[in-house]
């Protein structure tokens, strides 16, 4: 765990330059606006140790999966969103010597991402190996309001001397992903230009043909004024520059403003690229930085102004929640239904930055209540549109009759994780998927999705676990063997309990949404089963036979859900009498060992129990949560969300209290030793449900929004909004009460601890503690 990030509720800030502590940081400080993002790299040559990382949404390579050996139904290759152009540099020489941080003498650095604004900052002071010293002063963005543009200015003084500045921004194609399988590079140049005062490199990828733009346009400023300048066009191979000498005077700043252009041929025919750039660059540079940063500044104003949650009494808690839910609209803002949401976002290479079982089952709520309900529907038709190539993964692995296996990673739809027993086991994905659709259209009721796109999904799914499973003649009932759920620290284990509850309630779904659909939309139900050729009868019999005669494991003794088969055989040595030093363990270990402990990457019974809350009485949530929480080491970054949760329902504030400071500090804290990768994006949804799902204790009962809140005892209160069907509500949860307060003009009927409460349009009301 580290600790050097300043507390402050608005701010991300960081005092003084420590090289080992830079990966981390260009992590933490990352910008995006959901079609472009980009770690916080220094805009200036630094040859120490940093992440370069510049990414382009929906753009990605099937980078050749790397194993020692094969087997029927693998993934060919690794999808990866790709290390794309690098727009932000800009080479600065102090009379011929370059200005290098890791080869000066800093002081005074100062970083700082500004999440009410949207932009990042940066000073400081370098002295170089001759004694020059300078001080320079960095502001950048990614606009929210052109999500196709970027802006720096980047401002330079003298301190000591006088003399030649020279200045060459650049764009630099020439780059590669770090986690490149075969350290091949991933792109070629397809053409570039360059003029007086900027220019472009187009680039395309190998194999998948995707095309990318980037441009730059650039202005002096020196003394409040605009110069003109004299620059010297530079073309080499995947990259273009212009460099620029000029006179500096001892204790007089020079800026230059950079805009930036990053067009997609996701989103423009490839032969018109260059010319929309030079469209974008003229229009973004006719408006000038100070307009643009004052643009962002409105953009962000917008989303806060629904999305804030508001904390007072607890500045960490309060930087906390805003740093989450500020990189989580960094990250995606549901405009293209082509795109979904990595792990890491924009922030880094880890996982590929595809699409995992993440989006459901923990982005989903984020969204459903902070947004439009379209951005929702958005991320289920990415997977209504995948559903053929689901088929086509089951397929491959043995499985007929139009049954779906979705894929643990994927950017199309082609599964393309690169570990076996991810691949070909964690099959409780298919499960998450169902959950989607069940959480959108109890929150939502649109009903229509279910008729239109949901039943399909929900059939070829069931179809995937009916026939997952298999009848045990000695216990004489269907198993499912050879599985590994959410706790990747068991591999290849029989009957997961998660894994197999998630299977039957699937079925059970399914089952119901199909009756509900035939109800109501006859003639589309009967050419949806005609299309995939859904045997009514025989198959949902198939599917109750399954319902009835599933085997969960249990013990007796202490009357909690087995994870799985066998678990108890395993050393109970709890995470308290582990040794510090050997956490994580994910760090510390041989797998072999990690197989062969209790300890749990993530609870799946808890995930399982946090799904399906309704169908198990307190008492059995608690035992079950005080026999897994102290086995559990949580080095998976969505693990301390749900138990967080779950102890805010169990009346447990010290525990739900210290799991969402886990969560929502995880990056900040850098807790599992891995924030230099990237942030954890996906998990950050889970911290916004900690606040929300946990001391708010918001639900959905009886189609209306229920909520059970707590005020944790460092909090003098706390506030969200909530769009629900149409309505959007503020909750406010203090010692005095919950005060609700109605910011539509569609009136709605809330539960607040189980009584009913009707909140009329643009009115308020407080229900006394």
């Amino acid at each position: 765990m580290k600790d050097y990030i300043e507390v402050d509720e608005w701010r991300i800030i960081e005092r003084g330059f420590n090289p080992h502590h830079n990966k981390v940081s260009e992590s933490i400080f990352s910008l995006g606006n959901g079609r472009m993002g980009q770690r916080a790299n220094f805009e200036e040559t630094y040859s120490g140790e940093t992440l370069q990382g510049n990414y382009v949404a929906g753009v990605y390579y099937p980078d050749k999966t790397r194993v020692g050996w094969w087997k029927n139904g693998y993934p060919e290759y690794f999808a990866k969103v790709l290390n794309a152009a690098n727009w932000i540099g800009i080479d600065i020489l102090l009379d011929g010597e370059q200005l290098d941080l890791a080869k000066c003498e800093v002081s005074d650095f100062y970083r700082e991402l500004n999440m009410k604004k949207g932009y990042l900052e940066r000073s400081f002071t370098a002295k170089t190996a001759v004694g020059k010293v300078v001080k320079v002063e960095a502001i950048r963005f990614c606009s929210m309001a052109d999500d196709e543009a970027g802006a720096i200015k980047y401002t330079i003084t003298p301190i000591n001397f006088g003399g030649l500045l020279t200045i060459t921004p650049f764009i630099d194609g020439d780059i590669v992903n770090k986690d490149s399988n075969y350290d091949e590079k991933f792109w070629d140049e397809v053409k570039k230009e360059t003029w007086a005062t900027g220019g472009y490199l187009q680039m395309r990828t190998k194999k998948t043909g995707f095309e990318v733009t980037t441009g730059q346009e650039f202005s002096f400023v020196q003394n409040g004024k605009v110069v003109s300048t004299s620059a010297q066009s530079i073309q080499k191979e995947k990259y273009i520059a212009s460099k620029i000498e000029l006179q500096a005077k001892e204790g007089e700043s020079i800026s230059i403003i950079k805009y930036a252009a990053n067009l997609s041929s996701q989103n423009y025919n490839a032969a018109d690229l260059a010319a929309k750039v030079k469209q974008t660059l003229v229009r973004i540079s006719a408006k000038g930085f100070d307009t643009m940063l004052t643009e962002q500044a409105h953009a962000w104003a917008a989303k806060w102004k629904h999305n804030d949650i508001i904390i007072e009494g607890d500045a960490a808690a309060q930087q906390a929640i805003r740093f989450n839910i500020f990189q989580l609209n960094q990250t995606y803002t549901g405009e293209d239904d082509r795109l979904n949401i990595g792990p890491k976002g924009f922030t880094g290479e880890k996982y590929g930055g595809s699409t995992y079982w993440d989006t459901e089952a923990y982005c989903v709520p984020f969204y459903l209540s902070t947004a439009d309900q379209k951005v929702t529907r958005n991320l289920l038709l990415y997977r209504y549109k995948q559903l053929g190539k689901a088929i086509d993964n089951a397929k491959l692995l043995g499985f007929n009759n139009g049954a779906a296996l979705y894929p643990m990673v994927t950017m199309d739809g082609t599964e393309c994780h690169n570990e076996w027993e991810i691949t070909f086991e964690e099959i409780h994905r298919n499960g998450a998927i169902a959950y989607a659709i069940f959480n959108y259209v109890r929150y939502t009721a649109d009903e229509a999705y279910l008729a239109d796109y949901g039943l399909e999904v929900l059939i070829a799914i069931a179809r995937f676990w009916s026939q997952r499973v298999n009848w045990s003649a000695d216990k004489q009932q269907y198993v499912m063997l050879g599985v590994t759920g959410p706790n990747e620290y068991e591999n290849n284990i029989n009957n997961n309990w998660y894994t197999s509850t998630l299977a039957t309630w699937c079925m059970k779904y399914t089952i119901e949404i199909a009756d509900k659909v035939k109800a109501a939309e006859p003639a589309k139900y009967a050419a949806l089963i005609s299309k995939i050729n859904f045997k009514e009868a025989e198959e949902t019999a198939r599917f109750k036979d399954i319902i009835a005669k599933m085997y969960y494991p249990y013990d007796e003794k202490e009357h909690v859900f087995l994870q799985q088969d066998g678990y108890l055989d395993k050393e109970q040595i709890l995470v308290k009498d582990l040794p510090a030093s050997e956490r994580p363990i994910n760090q510390k270990w041989s797998w072999d060992r990690i197989l062969r402990s209790c300890y749990i990457k993530q609870a799946d019974v808890l995930q399982g129990i946090y799904f399906f809350e309704d169908q198990y009485d307190i008492e059995t949530i608690r035992r079950n949560f005080d026999f897994y929480e102290p086995r559990t080491v949580h080095e998976s970054s969505l693990s301390p969300c749900v138990h967080s949760i779950l102890a805010a329902k169990l009346g447990d504030e010290a525990r739900a209290y210290e799991f969402y400071l886990r969560t929502s500090r995880l990056d900040l804290d850098d807790y599992n030793n891995d924030t230099e990768d990237g942030c954890h994006i996906t998990s950050m949804a889970g911290t916004w449900m900690s606040v929300v799902e946990g001391f708010g204790g918001m639900r959905v009962r009886e189609d209306k929004l229920s909520f059970q809140p707590f005020l944790p005892g460092k909090w003098k209160s706390f506030s969200f909004n909530v769009g629900f069907r149409g309505a959007i509500l503020n909750i406010k949860v203090s010692a005095q009460g919950v005060q609700l307060k109605n910011l539509s003009g569609k009136e709605t009927t809330v539960l607040v601890y189980g009584k009913p409460q009707l909140v009329k349009a643009n009115h308020q009301l407080l229900v006394e503690a």
